[in-house]
């Protein structure tokens, strides 16, 4: 039985590894290439930047649906369903044409909201007692995702000969997860579709905790949105070429790989994760600063400390969502929220800085905006970081926020 259990967990992790790395392509394989498409298509500033925070915004509207396709289909199937959308949305996108693009991009959001909801909620239940450092494995995967998307974008669209096709690439990855997802991990369906207390936490949107997790959720995705959509743009204001400022994005996405791996074993050193939080956060706005607004020759250190600040803020932030949560039914239900409600305020971090670009504001002035959301973020990482967790009251109606037995017996 235990040679049975071991194997099982392997192929989970294994295959959520697989999963996640298909979870950020879509996002970051597009802005290296975005003056391409805006001169292909003859798109203006505004539109560009509406198609930087589409799917973000769909991050934020889709994220509440996968609990409740969950209760219908069980997680296995729902997970399938969102990689199935995802390969045919960047299908689409292979299309040269505005209309195809923005829909391809709209349903990418869509499913990477569904399937980013769910994998939290999954790694709890497959691996309870070290859901916090298996988040890390999650993330470190998500950032890899991401550095290739970034990193291979300009690459692939000169080897392929267009833009388009380059970023429908990546629906072969998309597929290849899909199959493995569908062959290798058991897809039972729910024993029961009925919605009682233990499947619909009562009251999460009323509890104070599970706020200031989603604010900072939201805040640090908009920071990192930003860069997905903006930062090369940013950058090639500043003179450098495309093909530099997209392996630039890549290099920093792939320094998130080392404090996302490491941000949960960190923060198991101390009582709680502020300190973490804090650090890593002061880390990804000294980066964000000195890349816009610094000197050219500190361009490359600027993306090791934006690297290693997002990629661990990103860690703690989707460990808090299995920390703070007493049971996998309300960090299901919490994952749904902070990522539902949070990437919906997430978006309007693109959009400003599209329509600041559009004002043409300086680099100074979106720096403003930049610090603007990071003292938003860390004032809510100092609420949201404390030693406290999410349960059910005795009469299984009502979230309390208690403090963990664990802390509590310290």
């Amino acid at each position: 039985m235990r040679t049975l259990s071991g194997l099982r967990i392997a192929t989970f992790l294994l295959l959520m590894f697989l999963v996640a790395i298909n979870l950020r392509p879509a996002l970051s394989s597009l802005a290296p290439v975005l003056t391409r498409v805006q001169d292909s298509l003859g798109l203006s500033a505004a539109a560009i930047g509406a198609l930087t925070t589409l799917p973000v915004l769909c991050l934020g509207l889709f994220a509440p649906l996968a609990p409740r396709l969950s209760r219908y289909l069980g997680m296995e199937r729902t997970l399938s369903l969102a990689l199935l959308l995802l390969a045919v949305a960047l299908l689409a996108r292979g299309y040269p044409h505005s209309t195809a693009l923005y829909l391809g991009t709209l349903l990418s959001g869509a499913a990477i909201g569904i399937g980013g909801t769910l994998l939290p909620a999954l790694v709890k239940r497959e691996v309870p007692g070290n859901a916090d450092l298996l988040t890390g494995v999650y993330t470190m995967a998500l950032c890899f995702g991401g550095a290739l998307g970034a990193g291979l974008s300009v690459p692939l669209a000169n080897a392929l000969g267009s833009w388009y096709l380059g970023i429908a690439s990546w629906a072969l990855l998309a597929a290849v997860a899909l199959l493995a997802w569908r062959m290798l991990m058991p897809h039972p369906w729910p024993t029961s579709v009925k919605v009682d207390n233990q499947e619909k936490p009562p009251g999460l949107l009323r509890n104070a905790l599970a706020w200031q997790i989603t604010i900072l959720m939201g805040a640090q995705s908009s920071l990192a949105y930003i860069v997905f959509g903006w930062l090369p743009t940013l950058l090639q204001l500043r003179g450098i070429s495309e093909a530099q400022a997209g392996l630039m994005l890549g290099v920093s996405v792939l320094t998130q790989i080392i404090s996302a791996l490491a941000a949960p074993w960190i923060a198991r050193l101390g009582r709680d994760q502020r300190p973490a939080l804090i650090v890593l956060l002061s880390l990804t706005g000294s980066g964000m600063v000195l890349a816009l607004v610094g000197p050219l020759e500190a361009r490359w250190p600027a993306m090791i400390l934006l690297g290693l600040g997002q990629g661990g803020s990103f860690s703690l932030a989707l460990t808090l969502l299995v920390l703070r949560s007493a049971t996998p039914n309300i960090a299901g239900q919490l994952s749904g929220m902070a990522q539902g409600f949070g990437y919906t305020l997430a978006a309007l971090g693109p959009f400003s800085v599209g329509l600041l670009l559009d004002w043409e504001v300086s680099l100074s002035g979106i720096s403003v905006l930049l610090v603007a959301i990071l003292l938003c973020c860390i004032s809510a990482g100092i609420l949201a970081g404390r030693q406290l967790v999410l349960d059910l009251d005795e009469t299984q109606r009502n979230i309390i926020t208690r403090t963990p037995k664990s802390s509590a017996a310290q």
